[in-house]
């Protein structure tokens, strides 16, 4: 990995470039094949108030590069952060690359059939159907449903008499119950 550190307005000292080595080499703990790192540190005035600006410009292999400025009033500040919103799009671009999204659907596929044969899972589908009659379509009587009517509070009940006819048993609005 390739460091350079450059400062514009500002004489960068020992101490400054030992931080800004120190923070670089944090990086390289992605192992995301760092070609270089160039880092500038400008001194710049607005409004009448000196702004340190720190610019990280990192250059990865088969990638795009990772462009960061980062503005404080304290150069050790400004380094600090661009560090870590570094580290943050470092880290972002790693858990891209090995997370559960690097297999595709066609290898999935590919992997699922392989283990399967179809021929045994198509005759284990063709198993004999068992029709089962529940209890809710068994006849009964008009004087049961009546009363079921009655002890529930419902207002009609739908079901199949003893000659097998769909019957409809409702509770009128005069109080009274009519058959349908």
């Amino acid at each position: 990995m390739n460091i350079s550190l450059t400062g514009r307005h500002l004489e960068l000292t020992e101490p400054i470039k030992a931080h800004m080595t120190t923070s670089i080499e944090t990086l390289s703990k992605y192992h995301m094949d760092i070609i270089s790192v160039n880092v500038i540190a400008t001194s710049q005035t607005k409004k009448g108030k000196e702004q340190l600006v720190v610019e990280y410009v990192i250059n990865l292999a088969h990638k795009n590069s990772i462009v960061i400025k980062q503005s404080d009033q304290d150069l050790y500040a400004a380094i600090d952060l661009a560090t870590s919103r570094a580290q943050k799009a470092m880290r972002r671009m790693h858990d891209k690359d090995n997370g559960h999204h690097k297999d595709g659907i066609n290898e999935a596929k590919n992997e699922a059939g392989a283990s399967i044969d179809l021929h045994q899972a198509s005759e284990a589908m063709e198993d004999e159907i068992v029709p089962v009659e529940l209890p809710l379509y068994k006849p009964r009587e008009v004087e049961d449903v009546l009363n079921d009517i009655k002890e529930n509070k419902k207002l009609f009940e739908i079901f199949i008499d003893n000659d097998g006819k769909t019957r409809v048993l409702y509770k009128r609005n005069d109080g009274r119950f009519g058959l349908y």
